[in-house]
C-alpha cells in the first residue's frame, strides 16, 4: 500500500523503513505535520500515517477521501485528535498502536521521581560549574511512602511494580481494578482518598472528557501539602494554571511531567533560537521544584520498534481484508 507518513524525524525514517523491509509498503515521507492545510500532499494515497501532534479534523479528513485516501493509521496510542464520526461518514477506517514498551514510560516516570527528589538536575548543573554545596538538594526516601497511581493499565501496573520494589505503599485509582496491581499490594481507592494520603501522585490514564484538568484547583485543595505531582500520560490533565497556583502556594513540593496542554507549538522542534511566545509554560520552567522533558517518556529503541511493527501489522490487515484489532471507531 502507498503511504503518506508525516510528522517524521530521522528516528521515524530509520525505523519505520527498517520495519518495512520484508514488507514492502511505499512509504513517502513528509515532515509536515498533517492538517487542513498540509493534506493535500496525501493525494492518491490510499493512507496516511500520522502522530500525536498531527491534526486529523473534520475538515482534514474531508480534503483526505477527496483525494482517495480510506485509512488512517495512527502510530500512537492516543486517538484524541482524530474526529472519528467525520472518519466513519466518509468511509475512513482509523487504526493504532494500542501499547508500545511501557516499560519505557513506567521507567521514564520513575526517572522523573527520582531526579525531581534528590535533585539530580540541579546537582550536575552544579558540579559542572565547580559547586560541590548540597545546601538545597536534601531529598527523601522513597521506602513507605506512598505513591498514587491515577490509571492502573499496562503502564500503571509496571510503575507500581517498579515502586514496591522501592517499599512503597500503593493507593490506585480506575475506573476498572487491575488484580495484578491489588496482588502486589495495591489498594483501590476514590480520587479524594488518593489525594489526600498520596506522597507522589503518577498520572497514567487517556485523556476524556471525563479525566480533562482532572488536576484542577479543586483537586489541588486536598491533595497532601508538598506533594510530588508527575504526568507522562497527558498533558491536558493537568489545569497548567491552577498547578502553577499549586507551586506558588507550596501545596504542590514537586512537579514532573512530559507532556504539556499546549504542547504541541512546542514539542519535538528545536526552539532554542527562537523567543517562546507561551508565557504559561515559560513560568513553569522558572520553579526550581519543576522538570519538564519534551515527551520522551515513549522514545525507546524498543518502543520505537514495537510502533513501526504494528503500524505495518495494522496497515497489512487492512490492505488484506482482514479484522484489525487495533481499529477505533466512533
Amino acid at each position: 500500500m502507498k503511504v503518506a507518513v508525516f510528522s517524521t524525524k530521522a528516528y521515524d525514517r530509520q525505523f519505520l523503513s527498517a520495519a518495512n523491509s520484508p514488507i514492502q509498503h511505499e512509504l513517502v515521507f513528509f515532515e509536515p505535520r498533517l492538517n487542513r492545510d498540509t493534506a493535500i500532499l496525501a493525494a492518491e494515497f490510499p493512507a496516511v500515517c500520522v502522530f500525536v501532534h498531527d491534526q486529523v479534523d473534520a475538515q482534514t479528513l474531508e480534503i483526505l477521501a477527496s483525494g482517495g485516501t480510506r485509512l488512517v493509521v495512527l502510530r500512537c496510542a492516543g486517538f484524541n485528535n482524530v474526529d472519528l464520526q467525520a472518519a466513519a461518514d466518509l468511509g475512513i477506517t482509523v487504526v493504532r498502536v494500542p501499547a508500545y514498551s511501557p516499560y519505557g514510560v513506567a521507567e521514564h516516570a520513575v526517572g522523573l521521581i527520582l531526579s525531581l527528589n534528590r535533585k539530580i538536575h540541579r546537582a550536575y548543573n552544579r558540579v559542572r560549574e565547580g559547586n560541590f554545596s548540597l545546601d538545597g538538594l536534601l531529598g527523601f526516601n522513597l521506602h513507605e511512602r506512598t505513591v498514587g497511581i491515577v490509571g492502573t493499565g499496562k503502564i500503571g501496573l509496571i510503575l507500581g511494580q517498579i515502586m514496591k520494589g522501592f517499599g512503597c505503599h500503593l493507593l490506585a485509582y480506575d475506573v476498572y481494578r487491575n488484580p495484578e496491581l491489588e496482588a502486589l499490594g495495591g489498594k483501590y481507592v476514590e480520587l479524594p482518598e488518593l489525594f489526600a494520603n498520596s506522597d507522589i501522585i503518577s498520572l497514567h490514564c487517556p485523556l476524556t472528557l471525563e479525566t480533562h484538568h482532572l488536576i484542577n484547583t479543586e483537586a489541588i485543595e486536598k491533595i497532601k501539602p508538598g506533594v510530588m505531582l508527575i504526568n507522562t500520560s497527558r498533558g491536558a490533565l493537568i489545569d497548567t494554571q491552577a498547578v502553577i497556583e499549586g507551586l506558588k502556594s507550596g501545596k504542590i513540593g514537586y512537579l514532573g511531567v512530559d507532556v504539556y496542554e499546549q504542547e504541541s507549538e512546542l514539542f519535538f522542534e528545536d526552539l532554542s533560537g527562537e523567543i517562546i511566545q507561551d508565557d504559561i509554560f515559560q513560568r513553569l520552567t522558572t520553579f526550581p521544584n519543576v522538570l519538564i522533558t519534551g515527551h520522551q517518556a515513549f522514545f525507546t529503541a524498543e518502543a520505537l520498534y514495537n510502533i513501526a511493527e504494528t503500524t505495518f501489522a495494522n496497515i497489512t490487515d487492512i490492505e488484506q481484508g482482514r479484522p484489525c484489532a487495533n481499529e477505533i471507531r466512533a
